[in-house]
């Protein structure tokens, strides 16, 4: 066995064992506080401990200071209180979710951060995980496993996990969110302080539920819809929206109105969004996507960058009629200055496919110019000298 299995394996059944021992109510953890070394929640840190290292070296962590400083501040608006406890990592992999480690270790995935259309969504889904946090709820919910057969479970999950470096397969991922989805009384209590951390912070509270639909509708379009992990651990229901519609209005009846921060936050990630948006495409789950960015395009201007990927979109696609489709879309982005240069190469390989052979000439040549240090250039002037 490997040493990473043994002490992952060693380490939950200590957990096991100290669930025989008297435990103390679970109250809110307080600023700065760390749990006593003997205790059943220090062996929970431990174990986050050694998964928030692992994530630190996978190589999928966004390193760069301004988004980074960026994200931080959107926390320390939300809790300035638990600031320093909260260690956060932007991890690019394209799937919407957040989740929060009973050590204060927080992940931020990419494609939560490419969903949300302004900083007040994002808050409300950090909001949401930091009252999780602060409620101890992964404590309450370990306790709750570990004396069921359950827990058994939880044991070939952590194996599993020792052994991939980074708990990055979505299938490790949703079996673990499984083990650890919250009740329906924590999600509800999660709710309500994330909204209130939201609302005190002085963000527009109808984003919080706007944030979700998009995700519902996106999910109800899927064709991988187990690839939606954030259902496992936060089961979003007609009745949760309806409740945080309702919080929203009797607060606007109250005269109390937010921000939505939206220019701030499309600026943020913008150097990011165009790899966002390829690794979302690499998923090859083209309607989930295709809903997605019928958000982006409905809540932002149009930009030559969006209208490139609709183009990518219905060309990765390939059924019938994206090829018009994606002809249409990448001629869309040229009229605008963010239009990314791969879209004359592309549409110049599309209009190859439709046999007119002096667009796809003029489109290629377009692209050559624009990217004389393409890693394809000798690719694409080779096609050039075909279409002579």
């Amino acid at each position: 066995m490997k040493p990473k299995h043994v002490f992952f394996l060693g380490l939950m059944l200590l957990l096991a064992c100290l669930s025989c021992s008297t435990t103390p109510p679970i109250q809110k953890i307080k600023p700065g506080e760390t749990p006593a070394v003997e205790s059943d929640e220090a062996g929970l840190w431990m174990y986050m401990d050694q998964i928030e290292q692992n994530l630190k070296t996978s190589g999928r962590i966004e390193t760069d200071p301004d988004l980074n400083a960026y994200v931080r501040s959107i926390l320390c608006r939300l809790t300035p209180d638990y600031c320093n406890d909260i260690r956060f990592y932007i991890v690019r992999t394209p799937h919407f979710n957040a989740t929060m480690a009973p050590n204060g270790f927080m992940q931020i995935w990419s494609g939560l951060m490419l969903r949300a259309h302004n900083e007040a969504q994002l808050a409300y889904v950090l909001g949401h995980e930091l009252a999780h946090y602060q409620q101890r709820h992964s404590l309450e919910r370990w306790r709750a496993v570990r004396n069921t057969s359950s827990v058994l479970v939880f044991f070939q999950i952590a194996a599993a996990g020792a052994g991939v470096g980074y708990a990055g397969d979505i299938a490790y991922l949703a079996a673990l969110s499984a083990i650890f989805a919250y009740n329906r009384d924590q999600e509800r209590e999660a709710d309500d302080l994330g909204f209130e951390l939201m609302a005190k912070a002085g963000y527009d509270v109808q984003e919080a539920a706007n944030i979700w639909e998009a995700l519902i509708e996106e999910k109800e379009a899927a064709d991988h819809p187990d690839e939606f992990i954030i259902f496992a651990s936060h089961p979003t229901t007609s009745e949760r929206i309806k409740t945080l519609r309702k919080q929203a209005q009797q607060l606007a009846s109250e005269g109390k109105s937010g921000q939505k921060y939206q220019s701030e936050y499309l600026s943020a990630i913008h150097p990011f969004r165009p790899i966002w948006l390829k690794n979302e495409l690499r998923k090859r789950d083209y309607e989930a996507s295709q809903v997605m960015l019928n958000h982006l395009f409905k809540t932002n201007d149009a930009s030559g960058e969006l209208y490139f990927f609709r183009g990518e979109l219905h060309r990765m696609r390939a059924q019938e009629g994206d090829i018009q489709k994606a002809i249409v879309s990448y001629q869309k982005a040229l009229g605008f200055e963010d239009c990314p240069s791969e879209a004359y190469r592309d549409l110049g390989l599309m209009f190859w496919k439709q046999n007119q052979i002096e667009d796809a000439r003029t489109c290629l040549e377009t692209y050559l110019k624009l990217e004389p240090d393409a890693n394809d250039y000798e690719m694409i002037k080779s096609y050039l000298k075909e279409l002579e």
